[in-house]
């Protein structure tokens, strides 16, 4: 069976933890391709894939990187944890960094905020020492692009 790849904008603010970086609120974005090479796994809850994507794009993170290639996964979580969490890996500098985001609270009724809204935590991938935490938004004026991208996958 064919699987597909979406591609999402999440643009938001960041703040280095203290003695990290430069005070206040920066500018934070990840463009990512997530998806699937197999949706009937993908659709199956008994499989280890289920809801499970591959994710791969670039990230900005003000003060930090610019456009630097990050992969990971995307897990739709909403029947164990009614949450969406990105993990993803990326290297600047030698450095090696760990993001995770959640959307969380995802109710059907709530889908607009809940869907839109990502807390997130940068670490250092060797101490797991926290760099940065960060707000994006998947913003709904987005949302034509977002449906654009969706393909289908041989």
């Amino acid at each position: 069976m064919p699987g597909f790849r979406m591609t999402e904008v999440m643009t938001g603010q960041h703040k280095f933890a203290h003695g990290q970086g430069p005070e206040g609120e920066r500018f934070m974005e990840f463009v990512v391709d997530w998806g699937t090479r197999d949706l009937k796994a993908w659709l199956d809850p008994s499989n280890d894939c289920f809801m499970f994507n591959e994710l791969r794009g670039v990230v900005t993170i003000e003060g930090l990187c610019d456009n630097s290639p990050c992969s990971g996964s995307l897990e739709l979580l909403y029947f164990t944890e009614a949450s969406i969490r990105y993990t993803f890996y990326f290297q600047t500098y030698d450095m090696l960094y760990k993001y995770v985001g959640q959307k969380t609270n995802i109710k059907p009724w709530n889908l607009p905020w809940s869907h839109t809204t990502c807390q997130g935590i940068l670490t250092r991938l060797d101490t797991g020492k926290v760099v940065s935490t960060s707000v994006t938004h998947f913003r709904l004026r987005t949302i034509p692009a977002f449906l654009r991208s969706f393909r289908f996958l041989k």
